[in-house]
């Protein structure tokens, strides 16, 4: 049991983060782990996220891969669902990958 409230809080901290990443922008998984002292921790960001869809005001499509690469989409409803919601931010997405990424990147560890 220690092991899955340890789980769900390090999910309310990606949670609380991920909350605070502005509109249209974008950070990735392991930006967020890097924050919160888990650098190792990106997988688990990730499971966070997938996790998030009952946490309405978690913006989970703000978050991906490295690359810029909405690795997460699968874990939307719909097909394209995490690419509309970027685009209604006017993130621009090309074949799953975020376009002018570092541009719209936020950096937890250097914004907060």
């Amino acid at each position: 049991m220690k092991d899955k409230n340890t789980n769900e809080n390090f999910f309310d901290r990606v949670y609380e983060v991920a909350r605070l990443i502005p509109y249209g922008r974008i950070t990735s998984y392991g930006a967020i782990a890097k924050y919160l002292g888990a650098a190792k921790s990106a997988r688990m960001v990730g499971w966070a996220m997938n996790a998030s869809g009952k946490q309405e005001d978690v913006p989970a499509h703000r978050v991906v891969n490295r690359k810029g690469i909405l690795t997460g989409k699968h874990h939307f409803d719909g097909t394209n669902l995490m690419q509309q919601l970027l685009e209604n931010e006017g993130v621009k997405v090309v074949d799953n990958q975020i376009q002018h990424f570092e541009k719209l990147f936020w950096d937890p560890m250097k914004e907060l």
